[in-house]
């Protein structure tokens, strides 16, 4: 499986990760024509050091939303046993940005913490 992510929308998820560094940050990635477009960043949020809290509720019912994002305030951008119980109840592509948030750092996974080839288009 590959997962196409446009060049601009993970530009803008690695600057959004040093922007919150040293806490975390995390969103909902929306798809256009099987490419991630765009993320949706969830109001009220709870951004720490070691994990993001935010109410679903908030998040509108939107078919195009096929995966999450967020980042590690760590160099290690492999899921946790919260971001794979986090993952099970979404569903999609899962992206974890790493520090030092390069676009080496970054990893996409499958629901069941399998990793997927990012292909980055313009």
């Amino acid at each position: 499986m590959k997962v196409k992510i446009r060049r601009e929308l993970l530009e803008y998820l690695l600057e959004l990760a040093r922007e919150f560094y040293p806490n975390e940050v995390a969103g909902f990635l929306r798809e256009k024509d099987g490419v991630l477009e765009e993320v949706l960043l969830v109001p009220k949020g709870y951004f720490g050091s070691s994990s993001v809290y935010f109410d679903l509720t908030l998040l509108p019912h939107d078919e195009s939303i096929k995966g999450t994002f967020h980042s590690h305030p760590s160099p290690f951008p492999y899921p946790s046993k919260g971001d794979l119980m986090f993952f099970s109840k979404f569903g999609g592509v899962h992206i974890i940005v790493a520090f030092p948030y390069t676009k080496d750092s970054v990893k996409a996974f499958r629901s069941d913490g399998s990793e997927v080839e990012l292909e980055v288009v313009e």
